[in-house]
């Protein structure tokens, strides 16, 4: 500094620059000459000298009137995007050489979502999602070879040589702008990475790290009498106190070792070959034989069931042990799972299930289990719990159905000659009602040939003789009847808890589905045929019960009630049925009665027929008209009880007690004794003996 220069500390400081946009503030130090002349003369000092320290304090300027001051600062060529815009605040404490300024001109214009791209000697302010697609300077290496500012992007290609590329960019993606990049080219196992220039060396020491080879090789120990599982967290545990006592640790990575259960095996990889060799020696001192176990059968064991289905529960022991849980059973075994019908395996044999350490034999409804004594020490107390003796519930369903129809009918017609015999024209006057042996003219005309016969009910009639011939004159007609019907079916079904049964009671009634009739063919022979369709006619009920723990019944039910209606028995189209089907699901209380739909239906049905204005006279009017009225009602209703059968002496008393009522029953029907007839004896039930107490157990 000369003699002439200001005190130390001293900057002159200038509170506009022309073209630079309001808020700018820019100091620079100065020599004395020119502060001197400045002073003296009150003119604007001289230019600044590039490379001279700066002090920033923009505050709210123009991001375009900032980044020429820099572009003039720092001899760069800076070129800004028309989608740049805003302003920005640029302040520092103390004076900067122009290459700080610069990044810290670039730190903000990252902030607020901007950056700056360096190609072809030029710097573009653009936005940063497109920074990506301009350019950039890109390195080939992974060792930090990019000379730029940390605030500026740029491309690194980074090759590993022991991980997979792919699993890196699940590790790194979230540490890179969302707007950058990160790709892989799996022919040479690189990583192509596009951020800013500081976030790349952080990366780049990252996957340094995780780019390591192996100690060693995966091994895999077999265990023949411990359990995988148990001994695997044992081992580690081993391992770490044994290393926190020695004072060292694994290099490069700690031990793993891992439990396979399917294959009762620990898979193990070490740090080094003296920690594998620690490994093995542990395994072989914890895989002893247990004293007393199962002898020359080893890990395979045979457990024999009581109650439940061998097919089934493998299935489900399968899916609990697994890892996942969906690899356990196949499409096929899991249609036949718990919730399916117990009467499937009536379609066919069932086949051993295969797959995993669990298989079923279905001949002795057994379980084959391969594995260590303590897994089966803990599948044992599992099978034990499911293979308890399941609950049944026995269903008693009751249809009422109560009718009763009646009719009644009146009727009186007379017919009248007008004229003399040998008259040219006579006439006829009378009333006819009904039909066919209703009508007194169908009567009259075809009475005699017995075509036609009178019809029900008391018919009074009167004839008159013409040329010889008797004519019916005259027909009262009276009918009054009555029917009733009570129809009453229990049917009564027995199943276990969550499985469904079905009883069906009727015929097998066939039904036309298609015909065919040569019909006017001259040519060849064609057989005519029906195509028939056979379907059960009568009563059928479906349950499913699942008994809650409180004793509460769920029921599924399915109940349905058809019958041919007579007169269409033998109809051309086929019989037409009658069918009332309930299909619901109630809750009902164990022991109680519950109903589950009915039908109350009252018919009225009037007929009148009448000689207009003659028939209208009171009493004298009965003589020329015909009345016929009737009336049905039918009620019915379905009820249901379901009770809990829990073990077996409660269904061994609920059998003898429908036993005995149905021997009760046959008994007080037994026929009179004749002695015209030699057959004095119906069939009976024989007596029941008493059931043995230890019988009557599972």
């Amino acid at each position: 500094m000369s003699k002439h220069s200001l005190p130390s500390g001293f900057r002159l400081r200038s509170s506009a620059v022309r073209g630079w946009g309001a808020g700018l503030f820019c100091a620079v130090a100065l020599g004395l000459p020119a502060a001197n002349a400045w002073a003296q003369t009150g003119s604007k000092p001289a230019a600044t000298k590039r490379g001279a320290p700066i002090t920033l304090n923009f505050n709210n300027a123009e991001i375009d009137a900032v980044a020429r001051t820099m572009a003039t600062l720092t001899g760069r060529n800076v070129v800004i995007d028309p989608r740049v815009k805003g302003t920005m605040t640029l302040v520092s404490d103390g004076a900067l050489t122009p290459a700080q300024a610069y990044d810290q001109f670039l730190a903000v214009l990252r902030t607020l979502g901007f950056t700056v791209v360096a190609t072809d000697g030029l710097d573009k302010v653009v936005p940063e999602a497109d920074a990506k697609l301009i350019g950039g300077r890109v390195s080939p290496t992974e060792t930090d070879p990019i000379q730029a500012p940390g605030n500026q992007l740029a491309t690194q290609i980074i090759k590993l040589q022991y991980e997979n590329a792919n699993n890196l960019v699940a590790v790194l993606r979230p540490l890179i702008n969302p707007n950058n990049p990160i790709n892989v080219n799996p022919a040479t196992n690189s990583l192509v990475i596009t951020d800013y220039v500081d976030n790349l060396r952080r990366l780049s020491k990252i996957i340094a790290a995780l780019d390591v080879s192996n100690a060693t090789d995966m091994e895999v120990l077999s265990l023949k009498h411990a359990s995988a599982a148990d001994v695997a967290p044992l081992v580690l545990r081993l391992l770490e106190s044994n290393a926190n006592a020695g004072g060292a640790a694994d290099s490069g990575f700690k031990t793993t070792v891992l439990a396979e259960p399917r294959s009762n095996a620990l898979v193990v990889r070490a740090a080094n070959q003296a920690r594998m060799a620690l490994v093995r020696r542990l395994v072989e001192r914890l895989d002893q034989p247990v004293t007393g176990g199962n002898g020359a059968a080893g890990n395979i064991y045979v457990v024999y069931l009581k109650n439940a289905n061998a097919t089934q529960l493998a299935t489900t022991l399968r899916a609990a042990i697994s890892a996942t849980g969906a690899t356990a059973a196949s499409p096929a075994a899991a249609s036949g799972g718990a919730g399916s019908t117990g009467g499937s395996t009536f379609g066919g044999a069932a086949a051993p299930s295969t797959g995993g350490q669990i298989q079923a034999d279905p001949a002795t409804n057994s379980l084959i289990i391969t594995a260590s004594e303590p897994q089966y020490r803990q599948l044992r107390a599992v099978i034990d719990k499911l293979d308890a003796r399941r609950a049944q519930v026995f269903v008693e369903s009751l249809i009422a159905e109560v009718s009763a129809d009646k009719a009644a009918e009146f009727g009186i017609q007379w017919q009248g000659v007008l004229g003399s015999a040998g008259d040219g024209a006579i006439g006829l006057l009378g009333s006819n009602f009904g039909t066919a042996g209703k009508n007194i003219i169908n009567l009259a005309t075809q009475g005699a040939s017995g075509t036609v016969t009178p019809g029900r009910g008391l018919n009074f009639g009167a004839a008159n003789k013409t040329n010889g011939v008797y004519v019916l004159g005259f027909l009262a007609r009276f009918l009054e009847e009555s029917g009733s019907g009570n129809v009453l079916s229990t049917p009564n079904l027995l199943t276990l808890d969550n499985e469904e049964a079905k009883i069906v009671i009727g015929q097998n009634v066939p039904f036309v589905t298609g015909q065919f009739t040569n019909t006017g063919g001259n040519s060849g022979s064609v057989n005519p045929f029906q195509t028939i369709e056979r379907k059960d006619v009568g009563l059928t009920l479906k349950v499913k019960p699942q008994i809650s723990e409180n004793g509460t019944v769920k029921l599924a039910i399915f109940q349905e009630v058809s019958s041919v209606l007579a007169s269409t028995a033998n109809a051309a189209n086929g019989p037409t049925t009658n069918k009332r089907t309930i299909e619901s699901n109630v809750l009902v209380e164990d022991g109680a009665v519950v109903v589950l739909g009915g039908l109350l239906q009252d018919e009225y049905a009037g007929n009148q027929e009448k000689v207009p204005g003659l028939a209208d006279v009171p009493l004298f009017g009965n003589l020329f008209k015909s009345e016929a009225r009737s009336r049905k009602k039918t009620n019915l209703m379905v009820f249901l009880r379901p009770m809990v059968v829990r073990d077996a002496a409660a269904t061994q008393a609920l059998s003898n007690d429908r036993y005995e009522q149905m021997r009760g029953s046959q008994q007080s029907s037994q026929p009179q004794e004749s002695r015209l007839v030699p057959i004095n004896e119906a069939p009976v039930l024989p007596t029941l003996k008493p059931v043995p107490a230890a019988a009557g157990g599972q």
